[in-house]
């Protein structure tokens, strides 16, 4: 671990513990989502990034398997867009992975104040889930575009409409989870009622 990285985790703590003492719960989800964030980020790379990466990338040859609107070279991330005019090649990078999005929702659902232990469990593994699947639908938009309206159209597809696809869905999330929290939390309530009946259901030893 980098000498720096673990001066400012030391660094980080102290302040924590001091504003929790303190009762400040503001500052303190402020300085704990702040401070998670750039540790998620730091220790990120390089085997956080590359099973992001090569996550999103399976979904994305799935959907190409499925259509055969595209081909995907796994080992190089590189997606081709069969389409009529002109050859495209996408390459699943970093910014594609989706894991900036990600550390920043984990960082405000582990230090937001409403939340209980095991709401925070489960609201960080819906929406590691939800972004994922986000990041798979803006990149299966593209290659729909580029397949029926041609080549020229990627810059369009991707670097406007899919991201715009990205941002809404991953806003919608946050709205649900953060603005919104009578919704999420009846849907953490459903999740668990649904548990408990299967429970029920389960035949005794």
């Amino acid at each position: 671990m980098n000498v720096y990285l673990l001066i400012g985790l030391v660094i980080w703590a102290y302040v924590l513990s001091v504003l929790k003492r303190a009762q400040l719960p503001a500052f303190a989800f402020i300085v704990g989502s702040a401070g998670l964030f750039f540790v998620l980020i730091s220790l990120a790379d390089p085997y956080w990034i590359w099973f992001a990466t090569h996550a999103v990338i399976n979904g994305v040859r799935w959907f190409g398997d499925l259509t055969g609107w595209s081909s995907v070279m796994t080992k190089y991330g590189m997606v081709s867009i069969h389409n009529a005019t002109v050859p495209v090649t996408m390459v699943i990078d970093y910014e594609c992975s989706g894991i900036i999005e990600t550390a920043a929702f984990l960082s405000l659902v582990v230090f937001f104040p409403i939340f209980n232990q095991y709401e925070r469990v489960f609201f960080s593994v819906f929406g590691v889930l939800w972004i994922y699947a986000a990041n798979v639908i803006r990149l299966a938009t593209v290659i729909v575009i580029v397949h029926f309206g041609g080549g020229q159209l990627y810059f369009l597809a991707h670097s406007i409409l899919g991201r715009l696809i990205f941002y809404v869905l991953v806003i919608v999330l946050y709205y649900n989870v953060f603005t919104f929290s009578q919704i999420s939390h009846s849907l953490y309530l459903n999740f668990q009622a649904q548990l408990k009946r299967l429970r029920r259901k389960e035949p005794k030893s």
